[in-house]
C-alpha cells in the first residue's frame, strides 16, 4: 500500500513541472512565429528604418 502512496506523491510533484513545460512551449512557439514574421517582413522593415535613419 505504501508503493501506492508513493506512486501518487510522485505523479502529483510532476505535476508542476508539467505547467513549467507548458510555458516552454508557449514561449517556443511565440519565437516561431515571431522569427517567420521578421523572415517575410525583415525586408520592409529594414526600409521604413533605413527612411527614419537618412531622414535623421
Amino acid at each position: 500500500m505504501s508503493l501506492v502512496h508513493s506512486l501518487i506523491a510522485r505523479i502529483r510533484s510532476e505535476e508542476d513541472g508539467q505547467g513549467l513545460a507548458e510555458y516552454a512551449l508557449i514561449l517556443a512557439l511565440i519565437a516561431i512565429v515571431a522569427i517567420v514574421a521578421l523572415i517575410f517582413l525583415g525586408g520592409q522593415v529594414s526600409t521604413i528604418l533605413s527612411t527614419v535613419g537618412n531622414s535623421i
